[in-house]
């Protein structure tokens, strides 16, 4: 006998539908096999589903059994057919519950006493089941939650093999889980991080405003100890709060990753994720035979935040080109090409200089120029041209670690004025295919980034002295028009356009008066070891 179960497989973050077909042959000698482009795991089921029915006190039957996962012609890997094929089997073994198998998604991985264990993907496969015109998806009951949040369907969670058979035969009703979306979504207030926790640094939080109102990158240059990481960790509590598509989108990419935690079935924070400078290419863009998200497409919908930006590999800097354009990354593998959303907020941070003291007004730096000119090189000038604002973060005097006269601004004051300047942009964006003021094209930063008499003679300026590229020379202009609207203001007025230029530093004369300083500093030294010698 035939008996078909439909179950999913994940291709990327997205689900397609796969029919387990199960054929029971009274004649010829006893085999399981299992065909589709199955990988190893998928192979290795047919112990786990033979062993788990004779645990659950079904009889397995000495048979041969054929199964196959169509489309036959694309590669399936994980563990979540299990309990599909458990069902087939004793489905066409006793011919029992085939009207509930074509209404129903099937998922789950199997113990050996037949109780059912989570798999990764199950939002995505519920969105596909809904899609499908299915009624309903059975999951194990650790992906209830996850699978609920797609409440057009019905979601059965089940604790077994046994269950779901007893179900299956109609022996058993099983209640539709349900969860409350309006509470999963209001844990978007439950930060633990404040700005009222960091002491000075007015121009860093200043730019990290302008930052999270237009979605623009970051990149913070300072000594160590001076706040850099600090400040970076505080960015996605003064972000705009998640939409309920944005939630779903960065929570199947986390559920395909398998790092969705159970007691969190929906994503309502804005992810940060910061990889070690020692991340592979694989470790930050996804990778593997069959392509799984990295560190890039973990950060969607928040902050990729790199800690000591040029000890980075070059390699896995210049892979950062494509998302900051793109918003998404494409990996191909042999017959598969897979695509990830990537949009991300980039925020850096780096030294001056390899010591990390260049500038420090209580600690000298020992390098020279030449090692300074070189780290400072390790950044390409594409990468520096996609990173809109590069500030200062210099040493925090002691003497104002403690003591504060005034109080400083809270996440949520400056949450506040960001969520108004992301609300004038998306209303002015609105007719148009990007909805914040970083992801302006030509055409919009033509309608909406106009300047005045004054502020054409200032970029002209600019343009001419700092040698600034168009990407730049937009780039400013987008910057320019989230200050105008962090102030109020329809028009980008002079100051506005000043204040974005001032966020420039390395385009600026500070590389050429850092050189200039390690110069003067080894000319000091040879000067000094020149007069130490006598005649």
């Amino acid at each position: 006998m035939i008996a078909t179960v439909r179950s999913g497989a994940l291709l990327g973050i997205e689900a397609y539908l796969v029919e387990v077909e199960v054929d029971v042959a009274s004649r010829g000698l006893p085999k399981f096999s299992v065909v589709g482009l199955p990988e190893e795991a998928i192979r290795e089921s047919r112990d786990r589903v033979r062993t788990a029915i004779a645990n659950t006190g079904y009889r397995f039957p000495p048979h041969r059994i054929t199964v196959n996962l169509a489309p036959a012609n694309r590669k399936k890997e994980g563990t979540a057919f299990d309990l599909p094929i458990a069902l087939g089997i004793l489905s066409a073994t006793t011919g029992m519950g085939k009207e509930t198998l074509k209404r129903l998604l099937f998922v789950g991985e199997l113990a050996l006493q037949g109780d059912l264990r989570p798999v990764r993907g199950v939002l995505s496969l519920a969105l596909m089941a809904k899609a499908s015109g299915l009624q309903g998806i059975v999951v194990p009951v650790e992906n209830a939650q996850e699978a609920a949040i797609v409440q057009e369907i019905d979601v059965f969670p089940v604790p077994s093999l046994g269950v779901a058979m007893n179900f299956l035969a109609g022996r058993l009703a099983l209640s539709s889980h349900r969860v409350d979306l309006d509470t999963l979504l209001s844990k978007q207030e439950a930060h633990t991080l404040d700005f009222a926790d960091v002491r000075g640094q007015p121009l860093a939080k200043r730019a990290i405003e302008v930052v999270a109102a237009g979605g623009h990158n970051l990149l913070m240059i300072g000594p160590p100890g001076s706040g850099k990481t600090m400040l970076a960790r505080r960015i996605p509590t003064v972000m705009p709060p998640l939409e309920l598509e944005q939630c779903l989108e960065t929570t199947r990419i986390y559920s395909t990753a398998g790092l969705l935690e159970p007691d969190t079935p929906l994503i309502a924070q804005r992810p940060f994720r910061s990889p070690h400078h020692h991340a592979s290419d694989a470790g930050m863009v996804g990778g593997g035979s069959c392509p799984r998200p990295g560190e890039i497409s973990l950060a969607h919908h928040g902050v990729l935040f790199l800690d000591e930006l040029p000890e980075f590999g070059r390699r896995v800097l210049e892979l950062l080109r494509q998302p900051l354009e793109e918003g998404s990354l494409c990996i191909a593998r042999s017959g598969v090409s897979v695509r990830f959303p990537a949009r991300v907020l980039l925020v850096a941070a780096m030294n001056p200089c390899p010591c990390g003291y260049l500038g420090d007004a209580t600690h000298p730096c020992t390098c020279n120029e030449s090692q300074v000119q070189k780290y400072q090189s390790r950044l390409s000038g594409p990468l520096l041209d996609r990173i809109d604002l590069h500030v200062e973060v210099p040493r925090v005097p002691w003497k104002d670690l403690g003591l504060q006269v005034c109080a400083p601004p809270s996440s949520r004051g400056i949450r506040e004025r960001v969520v108004r300047a992301w609300r004038l942009q998306k209303e002015r964006l609105k007719s148009s295919s990007v909805s914040s003021n970083s992801l302006m094209g030509s055409r919009e930063i033509a309608s909406y980034c106009g300047l005045k008499a004054d502020g054409v003679r200032l970029m002209e300026l600019a343009v001419e002295r700092l040698g600034l590229s168009p990407r730049v020379y937009h780039r400013i202009l987008k910057v320019s028009r989230t200050i105008a609207d962090l102030e109020g203001s329809e028009q980008i007025e002079t100051a506005h356009l000043a204040e974005a230029l001032q966020y420039r530093i390395l385009d600026r004369s500070i590389r050429f008066s850092m050189s200039t300083e390690a110069t003067g500093r080894a000319k000091a030294m040879g000067a000094k070891r020149k007069g130490s010698v006598g005649p």
